[in-house]
């Protein structure tokens, strides 16, 4: 019946580490810190392990092990013990080393402690009789094992509280700093006071004597020790449901913020787009007006002219310098026309348009352009051929029209998912940052290349340094094209 109140107290001191243990084996994996995350782990490791050491203690206390029992009962109460201090002792020190390129080597903290509690028992075992020697073993593994293990935890929840500090989470850093008075207040006055034996200071410093001086056994003191320790550990768990909640409010917030970004983008291309179309435009009249209109002004006006002229040598002149201006307007309208679609990229194929155009630019401007083309060209879509034509179209334009150069090599490599294109000249080239830091028509061209790759998810680097060329670099998504373009086009019909 005295026994009844010990058997409460030990019943309730293993419920207290039992329940933190299972509630940071079941939680401790949410931290996003790895140092906790893994801290974490050992401190599961020892409420559990703890917990069943004082439930065999209870069930000693009540008598309820057989004589067989009763005799491995020490050895193996006293590795439970020894175990589940070791494993705070590694909570503590993964803690207050606090680095990832330390945490193997906070292993070596837990492992000298064992070499230490190992060493002493050898050394008792040799020194005291066999009867006083499992006493003697429980007091060792306290003072060598539980009382360091106590305060590296104390300190690593220090070290803890100034984490969540840090972090704003000012409430779960008291918490924690409380837990760690819970675990110093365990550690100094609960694994002090053992259980008398005849190993020194517990000869007179032991249970005993704090049970006749406060009136209570110290097991009380442990129990309540580790029950407050339990209760704030199991507080500052809750910053991991915070941090959480805070995680997805970010991730919210940014999805938010992304999407008001690709509305700008979108509002921005569609303006960059109106624009392009409004410039295209205005250089189609400005062509029209200045070739193609004036050369139909002068043929009327030599039509008419015709009517009133009696001389037929003159008549022949005029007819033969009408025939001429109606060629140049033919041949510059089949210009503008092909600037604008070229027929070569239906009737041959992109390749072939490849090389057409580089043969015209060298004809109009004696600049050498090599084409190579790496890979069999796929089945393209449409907005895939302009797209890539278009690229290389204006990068020679920028070429003809700023670089001075001699050379141009255009490189297109067919991939199975998409395709590469890359333009180098041997030019002036340029200053990217002062280009890069203009608005206007001389970026227009740079910015219509970007434009036309970012519609098809694709995109288009540039290069350029001064004396040194400029290279164009696009990258185009075929894959998803292609597929599309098998599905509408039926055997037989063009692509």
């Amino acid at each position: 019946m005295n026994n009844t109140p010990l058997i409460v107290i030990n019943f309730f001191y293993g419920l207290a580490f039992f329940s933190m243990g299972l509630l940071v084996a079941m939680e401790g994996g949410r931290s996003t810190d790895a140092r906790l995350r893994m801290a974490l782990r050992p401190l599961a490791g020892f409420g559990l392990v703890h917990a069943v050491h004082e439930w065999m203690e209870m069930f000693r206390v009540m008598g309820h092990y057989s004589s067989f029992l009763s005799t491995l009962y020490p050895v193996l109460a006293l590795s439970i013990l020894a175990f589940s201090f070791l494993s705070l002792a590694a909570f503590g020190a993964y803690l207050v080393l606090g680095s990832e390129s330390t945490w193997r080597v906070s292993l070596i903290i837990p492992l000298a402690l064992e070499a230490i509690w190992v060493y002493g028992l050898l050394v008792f075992k040799g020194k005291y009789p066999n009867a006083d020697i499992y006493a003697i073993a429980d007091v060792w593994t306290r003072y060598s094992l539980a009382i360091p293990a106590g305060l590296l935890a104390a300190a690593g929840l220090i070290v803890q509280q100034r984490a969540f500090r840090r972090a704003g989470l000012i409430s779960f850093g008291r918490d924690s700093l409380w837990a760690s008075v819970a675990f110093g207040w365990y550690s100094l006055i609960g694994q002090l006071f053992v259980q008398p034996s005849a190993l020194p200071p517990s000869t007179f410093l032991n249970s005993d004597l704090f049970l006749s001086f406060l009136g209570f056994p110290i097991q009380l003191l442990r129990a309540v020790a580790a029950a407050f320790a339990s209760v704030f550990v199991i507080r500052f768990l809750r910053a991991f449901q915070v941090e959480s909640d805070h995680k997805i409010a970010q991730l919210q917030e940014q999805q938010l913020h992304e999407s008001h970004q690709r509305e700008q983008l979108r509002a921005e291309l569609f303006r960059k787009v109106v624009g392009a179309q409004e410039s295209e435009r205005q250089r189609i009249a400005r062509d029209l007006h200045d070739e193609t209109g004036q050369s139909l002004t002068a043929i009327g006006m030599g039509l008419r002219g015709l009517s009133d002229e009696t001389d037929s040598k003159r008549r022949v002149a005029t007819l033969t310098q009408l025939q001429s201006l109606t060629s140049d307007s033919i041949r510059e309208l089949q210009r503008i026309i092909s600037d604008l679609r070229p027929a070569h990229l239906d009737d041959l194929g992109l390749s072939a348009t490849l090389r057409w155009y580089a043969s015209r630019v060298h004809e109009l401007t004696s600049i050498h352009v090599r084409v190579d083309l790496e890979g069999d060209e796929p089945m393209l879509d449409d907005a895939v051929k302009i797209t890539i034509f278009r690229i290389v179209q204006e990068s020679l334009n920028n070429v003809v029209k700023h670089a001075q150069a001699t050379n141009v090599n255009v490189k297109v490599h067919y991939l199975e998912r998409e395709v590469r294109i890359h333009v180098r000249d041997n030019g002036i080239g340029f200053d990217m940052d002062a280009v890069q830091s203009r608005i206007g028509r001389v970026s227009l061209g740079l910015a219509g290349m970007d434009e036309r790759a970012a519609l098809l998810g694709g995109a288009v680097t540039i290069s350029s340094r001064p004396s040194y060329g400029t290279e164009v670099e696009a990258v185009i998504p075929l894959m998803l094209h292609v597929q599309v373009n098998k599905q509408k086009s039926p055997m037989g019909e063009k692509s």
